[in-house]
Parts: C-alpha cells; structure tokens; sequence
C-alpha cells in the first residue's frame, strides 16, 4: 500500500477521487469551457490545424465565488517540489518552472500580490506549512482525508482520469465491461487501476505487471490487446518515442471517485481561510478568462481526456 501522501505512476502524481467538467479546445477555431453544469465559456486561438483537444475545467459557472478581501494580502509565500517535471521542476536559468510554478504566477496576477515560489523536497512541504515556512504549496498535492487533518485545501485544479490504450489497429471509440469479455487486459499489479478492472471489468483476462515499463512493453509485444493505466502518463508515452507509434487510446476517460482519488488542490495552513478563500477566487477567475485553458495546452498538448 502506497502512503497516503502521495501516489504516482510514471513520474506523475495520481488524484485520488476524480471528476468535474471537461472543458474541449478546438485548436484552430474556438475553445469551449465545459464546466460541471456543461456551460461553455468560448474564446478564440489561431492555431492550426483544427484538433478537437480536451481540457479539465473544475469550475461551476453558475457558483461564481465572491470576491474576498484582499488587503489583508501583501505576500504569498508559495512551495513547489524540486524535480517533478512537467509540473514542477527547475528550469535552464535555475529557476522555478513547470505547470504549478506558472499557475502561481497567474494567480498572483489575478491577486495583484508579490509571490515567491520555492522549491523544495515534496517529503517536506507539508512540514514547511505548519512551521509557518511557507504559505502554500502548489506541487500536485493528492486531497486525502488523512491530509485534510493537516492541512486546507482550496478548490482542485485538476484530476488525472484512467484510461485504456490498444494497438493501433485494435482501437475503439467506446470501451465497455461486454466489449472486453474474454480480452487480454494489463494493468500495473496492486494498483488502484487493477482494482477497478476487478470490480468493473469482470469479464477481462487480466494480467498484471509489476510497473509501467514492463506493462506498455506487453502492449508493444502484443502480449495483451489493451493496457489499463493513469491517463496523463499514458499520453505521454503514446505520444513519444519510446512508444514508436504503436498504440492509441481506445474508449474515454474513466473518473471513478472511488478508485483514482478527489484530485489536486492547493494545501495552506489550518484555519487560513483568508488565502484559501482568495485562492478559490483567482484560480475561478483565471479559468474564466480562458488563461487556464492557455496554460494547460501549453504543458499538455496530448489528450489525456
């Protein structure tokens, strides 16, 4: 059982419970915002070709957070972790750079507070809080209940769904329990992916491998017709090298609470409703003027959705 602290595959953190809106980019014309109630905020981009691209969107439009009070605001003190690229990680200037580092400068703008960012083991960021070294850590911080006793979260910024992937030439838009009957599935032994297969999948043959490398060589090697995983990392693998273009996302997103977790948020101190509040309200404010949407095809111009 991995800590509760965390939990990754691949290099990248795992939410817990997922959910929420999606929000589809058409890049090369309009991207639309769909939030949870299906509401589509729109703004225009000049990119080309027109690809249909997906984009987490977490926030009701319908909810809109009032605006707090921000003068009690002078400085934002946030924490990162070292070497977890893309989203955080240290840049060729030997600064602070990746996803959560530019998500919290956008929020300081929207804020219009001075920000520091600093990086620092992600083993001691949550210690750095409650000894008052930082003021929030923005560093894809899995929401545990255990960790809600230690520190607050502001509203999440993104999840990580689970999907399947298939050779090229067996790839389907829809994947369902019936469809996989008596299918070769693998999945990374003991995780929370092979758990949901178990439950939801009953009819698949599973087979499991003891982690990603050994579970995508299997796909490559036709050992088994599909390949069950974290899909942020599986994008990134079907969209380089070491994949040689063998394989595809089959079927959509699967966001199970239960199984793959609440999500991302960022953590302050117990009881600092203050900057928690105003988080809240930036990172609404941010995604409504489509600067979040910017931000996340700029990191992930693969569909993880």
């Amino acid at each position: 059982m991995q800590p509760q602290i965390e939990k990754r595959f691949n290099g990248f953190m795992v939410p817990r419970i997922l959910g929420g809106g999606i929000a589809f980019a058409l890049l090369g014309g309009l991207i639309g915002f769909v939030g949870s109630t299906g509401t589509a905020h729109a703004q225009t981009t000049s990119a080309s070709p027109a690809v249909i691209q997906a984009v987490p969107g977490f926030w009701d439009p319908r909810r809109r957070p009032d605006r707090p009070d921000l003068s009690r605001l002078t400085l934002i003190r946030f924490m990162t972790e070292t070497d977890y690229p893309p989203f955080n990680f240290t840049g060729p200037d030997g600064n602070p750079a990746g996803f959560n580092v530019d998500l919290a400068r956008l929020i300081c703008d929207e804020i219009k507070v001075t920000c520091t960012i600093q990086m620092r083991r992600f083993d001691t960021l949550v210690d750095a809080i409650a000894s008052n070294r930082g003021d929030a850590i923005i560093a894809s911080l899995s929401v545990t209940p255990d960790l809600r006793k230690r520190v607050d979260f502001s509203d999440l910024y993104y999840r990580t769904p689970a999907r399947f992937v298939a050779r090229r030439d067996g790839v389907s838009a829809m994947v369902r329990p019936e469809t996989l009957d008596g299918k070769k599935v693998g999945v990374v032994a003991g995780s929370s992916h092979e758990a949901y297969l178990k439950a939801m999948f009953t009819g698949a043959e599973l087979h499991t491998y003891p982690n990603d490398e050994a579970l995508r060589q299997a796909l490559k090697q036709s050992e088994v017709e599909l390949i069950f995983g974290d899909a942020i990392s599986l994008a990134f693998w079907i969209n380089g090298a070491d994949s040689e273009n063998c394989c595809a996302f089959s079927g959509g997103p699967f966001i199970e609470s239960r199984y793959f977790g609440e999500g991302v948020g960022i953590a302050v101190k117990k009881g600092n409703d203050v900057l928690r509040q105003a988080l809240n309200w930036a990172l609404f404010r941010i995604w409504e003027k489509g600067r979040y949407t910017d931000l996340w095809l700029r990191y992930f111009p693969v569909n993880p959705f």
